[in-house]
């Protein structure tokens, strides 16, 4: 893959107002001397997600930020995908907890939806990056599993608690985060970009 130009002192823009989101991709970014800064702290509009795909929907924050700001952008979207309810909540996994976040109730909704022998699952992070210019290149991370009911584990966030990745006996929930951030499907997403923009 060629080269993507993000050299040493590059400005990058993070389109998301996430802090959690902003602190994992600093960190990531520090190593290679790139700068990160959010859309929450310029005050950049968050555009409404109208794409249909994960792609799409990265793409249309990636682009927006990179027109406003006249500085490259990075975004994702992501989300866990059930077989057997036709790949849902997929990019509708946030949407499915409702505006006050209600991650156990969508759990619940999920594991009243299938079967107890139709547990394949996975989660999908599709990053993108964009230039001013409109230029867009994606980096998809993918990791399989089973839905695991009740749920389990304190730790990390939204469905964690009901993924148990493939080759583990532990849910997302119950790993440590550098355990998981060693394979989750963000993980894999960020190593396709690194290796295409950084390396």
């Amino acid at each position: 893959m060629t080269q993507l130009p993000l050299k040493a002192g590059t400005k990058l823009v993070l389109a998301s107002h996430n802090k959690g989101k902003l602190a994992e991709f600093s960190t990531l970014l520090a190593d290679f001397g790139i700068t990160v800064l959010s859309a929450g702290d310029l005050d950049l509009p968050e555009p409404d997600e109208t794409e249909t795909t994960f792609a799409g929907n990265a793409a249309l924050k990636a682009v927006a930020a990179a027109k406003a700001t006249n500085l490259p952008a990075l975004s994702d979207d992501s989300g866990l995908c059930v077989s057997a309810l036709g790949g849902a909540p997929g990019i509708y996994s946030a949407r499915w907890a409702g505006p006050d976040k209600d991650f156990p109730a969508a759990m619940v909704r999920i594991h009243d939806g299938i079967g107890p022998d139709e547990r394949d699952a996975w989660f999908i992070c599709v990053l993108c990056l964009a230039f001013p210019d409109g230029t867009t290149h994606l980096f998809e991370g993918r990791v399989n599993g089973q839905i695991t009911w009740p749920p389990r584990g304190k730790k990390g966030h939204g469905y964690d608690p009901i993924f148990t990745p493939e080759g583990e006996t532990r849910t997302f929930a119950e790993m440590e985060e550098a355990e998981k951030n060693a394979i989750s499907h963000r993980a894999r997403a960020f190593k396709a970009f690194r290796e295409a923009c950084l390396d």
